[in-house]
């Protein structure tokens, strides 16, 4: 299979999608990236099954094949960049690099997919086993609204590969993950005149301080374990004692236990000024993926797949979560991180390397001819 030859058609169909932007908050504009991979799909014969959703983009299954032992490809189309992102950040490649909003994470990944099935199919190399690809919606903001989709397809198949893009210059797959999951610490006190009533007060915002410094002490980088408060806010002006402060967070962790004994401190914590009010939210979003023995039989044997083709691919593994999470909770073998190469996810110097669009879809295409 040539892939190289295939790369203008893959730089066009990325182009497309690029220029179609999709932040997951905008139903529409994700709706208008589906219609796209619906389209490629259809034309490669897939079966299409369309799941609408009333807030975000409807998700989306194609289907090749009947039957069990199918293999499940995953990729979304949603990105963090807002509307006319475009305009700041075009769709360009050069010096060997691609860049535009959402090139990296991970339209370049769903090129890669639907490109992996049409040279199957055109050297008459597809699998007797089902293949299906789910294009979700809603990933950038936690698959809380697909997660159900992906958990009941994941356990039709007996492989999952997701394409995520890899974080390393080197090429590993990711074969481990962090688990992630969020907090929101609310604060209620009480408002005063900052000079003529401030004994009458009660400062949220310093009671909100003192909570703060009691969650970020549960980092333990040992154990794998990172809180992180991202933003807070509180009070009106200067002159008022702040009835009102709130702070959110996020965990990294690398196992369940870890998240039971952050969990269990932040709903305990008690106010350390009298008659304050906390109101704590804590929710674990998607669980770890370990590197365990299932992961590392299942690594193994993608590299021996690989190496017969003179393709070499390495382990690794990342402090990101991704969709892959929700299937190796199942015990599903899993591999993730099998889309293009690059730096600068999310920012503004989104890029991936040019020539891992054609090796990263001739390893996609081998996964699926030789499991």
């Amino acid at each position: 299979m040539d892939f190289a030859a295939r790369k203008p058609t893959m730089m066009k169909l990325l182009q497309e999608m690029v220029e179609t932007e999709s932040p997951t908050y905008d139903k529409e504009a994700v709706d208008r990236m589906g219609a796209i991979v619906i389209r490629e799909a259809e034309k490669l014969g897939a079966k299409i099954e369309v799941f609408p959703q009333k807030e975000n983009g409807d998700n989306i299954v194609a289907r090749w094949g009947k039957g069990d032992d199918g293999i499940l490809l995953i990729g979304h189309l949603d990105t963090v960049f807002p509307l006319g992102t475009l305009e700041m950040q075009p769709f360009y490649e050069k010096y060997g690099r691609v860049f535009g909003p959402g090139t990296l994470d991970m339209k370049s990944g769903l090129v890669i997919m639907l490109t992996a099935v049409a040279a199957l199919k055109e050297q008459g190399e597809m699998p007797d086993r089902p293949i299906t690809m789910l294009f979700n919606t809603d990933e950038e903001m936690g698959s809380y609204h697909s997660r159900e989709l992906i958990e009941k397809e994941a356990k039709k198949h007996a492989l999952a590969l997701v394409f995520e893009p890899c974080e390393y210059l080197e090429g590993s797959l990711h074969t481990w993950r962090k688990g992630t999951g969020k907090f929101t610490l609310k604060v209620q006190g009480k408002a005063a005149h900052s000079g003529g009533a401030h004994k009458k007060g009660l400062n949220a915002i310093e009671e909100l301080s003192h909570q703060i410094l009691k969650i970020q002490q549960l980092t333990d980088y040992e154990k794998g374990t990172t809180i992180n408060i991202g933003s807070m806010h509180g009070g009106r002006a200067i002159n008022i004692v702040p009835a009102y402060a709130e702070a959110e967070g996020d965990i990294r962790l690398t196992n369940l236990k870890e998240y039971v004994r952050v969990q269990n401190v932040i709903c305990s914590l008690e106010p350390v000024k009298k008659d304050a009010l906390i109101i704590v939210r804590c929710i674990l979003n998607r669980p770890p993926m370990p590197f365990n023995d299932l992961m590392e039989k299942t690594f193994n044997k993608a590299q021996k797949i690989a190496d017969a083709e003179g393709i070499e691919i390495k382990a690794g593994g990342s402090g990101s979560a991704s969709d892959a999470n929700f299937v190796a909770y199942l015990g599903i073998p899993v591999l993730d991180g099998l889309g293009t190469v690059g730096e600068g996810f999310h920012t503004e110097d989104e890029y991936f390397l040019s020539d891992s669009f054609v090796s990263r879809a001739e390893l996609a295409a081998t996964l699926l001819r030789d499991w």
